[in-house]
């Protein structure tokens, strides 16, 4: 739950669309809603300006997939790093329009395609090995809302591969920080 959809709601409030008594029911789980084995946190966004992250590492399928439905329930992109395919598999069965980003281990909600963002991230790793660790970055710097550019195998043997990326995709040259560059 967002500023955004607070608003919704006490408009719809005030326009009698939903009852005073509807409206305390939907904010009953501010700011947070207790699963008996997780807290789901539907205030963080209010408070943050990001929704909660799930950490699917070494939770149930059952349990990534109950907190992915009630962060649901309330609006908003959500994402949950390090989960694995049957996690995925549990969400997809209780919240449409799921996808599973398997190189990042992540199961997206993206429904705010809005940029939030105050420039473009730029996600560099060194080797093909970092690229699942890059991927995971690139998805959450998405689902919070900015634009992204990811360069990969840039290289640590050589300050040359890292360069010939100076000039694409539009990236300022005082995003540069090496020293004569």
């Amino acid at each position: 739950m967002n500023a955004e959809s607070i608003r919704k709601l006490f408009d719809q409030v005030r326009r009698g669309k939903l009852t005073p008594d509807d409206a305390v029911d939907r904010l009953r789980h501010l700011p947070f809603e207790d699963l008996g084995f997780a807290k789901v946190d539907h205030h963080r966004a209010l408070r943050a300006g990001m929704p909660e992250v799930i950490l699917g590492e070494r939770k149930t399928p059952s349990h990534v997939a109950e907190i992915f439905a009630r962060l649901a329930k309330h609006g908003g992109n959500i994402l949950a790093t390090r989960a694995n395919e049957k996690q995925f598999a549990a969400v997809k069965k209780k919240v449409r329009g799921v996808e599973y980003r398997e190189l990042a281990r992540a199961i997206v909600l993206q429904r705010d395609e809005r940029n939030y963002g105050k420039g473009m991230i730029a996600v560099v790793s060194a080797g093909t090995s970092d690229i699942p660790v890059a991927e995971e970055a690139v998805a959450t710097a998405e689902v919070m809302g900015n634009d992204v550019q990811h360069f990969y195998d840039v290289g640590v043997a050589g300050i040359h591969r890292l360069l010939a990326n100076r000039e694409a995709h539009n990236i300022r040259r005082s995003c540069w920080s090496a020293p004569g560059l």
